[in-house]
């Protein structure tokens, strides 16, 4: 690539989001750096999403509506039509946190080139009434030890440098949800993550597909599958527990509602002095 500022490459993955894409969309069209495209896979949206995108059009770089076999092979398409020297994967309901987030980013981009290619920041999680309900994000050297046996670094707002596409191949389609950690463990085990500290890349909507009750079951199974494919057969015990505790969880919301559940879930978290879930 020859340019003096490396172009960043947003990538989207929707179906049916027309209550939260205009956010993430105005969010992008209010950063001050200017070297981004934007690539949008709508998986064949019915609720008016075609239509907003239809109004960025003059922001989308590249997009299409057209049933797919989910957010895997979504992003995979995807990958076929970006430019970018870094990628970084939105959800519909993710939004970039201020106009300055890429801007504040990129000088850390430069500084990894040839000696990372994971580079992540800060994730705001916000409420129904935009307020903060949790941060994620901490150092490599705390996040690293334990992400061999989960996702301990936030997805949302990481920037992957394309060379990583090119030598290790496009997401496995067979996964659901944990695509995206069976894909950075190719990369993970061996080499480091970079942390950038203080810089709040994305605000996340809460309850995020993984952090869906009915799917933290089927969440941890995808997990333990892609720590098998990647040789990690040895389950530590505090993950048997935390195991223990998502099947509990998740039957808590089968035998009341979401919220009764969720109630029951921060009570214990209160006593244990741990944050608790957002709604």
């Amino acid at each position: 690539m020859n340019r003096t500022r490396p172009r960043i490459s947003i990538i989207t993955s929707v179906l049916n989001a027309a209550s939260t894409i205009r956010r993430e969309l105005g969010s992008i069209e209010q950063q001050s750096y200017e070297d981004l495209e934007l690539v949008i896979m709508d998986g064949g949206s019915a609720d008016g999403t075609v239509e907003i995108l239809r109004e960025f059009d003059h922001l989308i770089s590249y997009w299409e509506s057209k049933p797919d076999r989910g957010i895997y092979h979504a992003w995979n398409k995807a990958l076929e039509h970006i430019t970018g020297d870094w990628i970084c994967f939105l959800g519909a309901d993710d939004y970039l946190w201020s106009s300055e987030a890429l801007s504040q980013m990129v000088p850390h981009l430069e500084k990894a080139l040839g000696k990372v290619r994971i580079v992540y920041g800060n994730l705001n999680i916000v409420d129904s009434n935009e307020s903060v309900a949790l941060t994620l994000g901490e150092p490599w050297y705390v996040a690293g030890p334990r992400f061999r046996h989960n996702l301990s670094i936030p997805h949302p707002g990481m920037f992957h440098h394309r060379s990583l596409f090119e030598q290790l191949g496009r997401f496995d389609e067979s996964f659901k949800i944990a695509g995206d950690y069976e894909f950075l463990l190719r990369e993970l085990l061996s080499n480091d993550a970079r942390f950038v500290e203080g810089i709040v890349v994305v605000g996340m909507q809460e309850r995020g597909e993984s952090d869906l009750p009915e799917n933290a079951v089927a969440t941890l199974k995808e997990v333990l599958r892609a720590q098998h494919i990647h040789g990690i057969t040895k389950v530590p015990n505090w993950l048997s527990l935390r195991l223990l505790k998502e099947r509990i969880r998740w039957w808590l919301t089968i035998l009341m509602n979401y919220r009764a559940a969720l109630s029951v879930v921060n009570t214990y978290r209160r006593l244990m002095g741990r944050p608790k879930l957002p709604r």
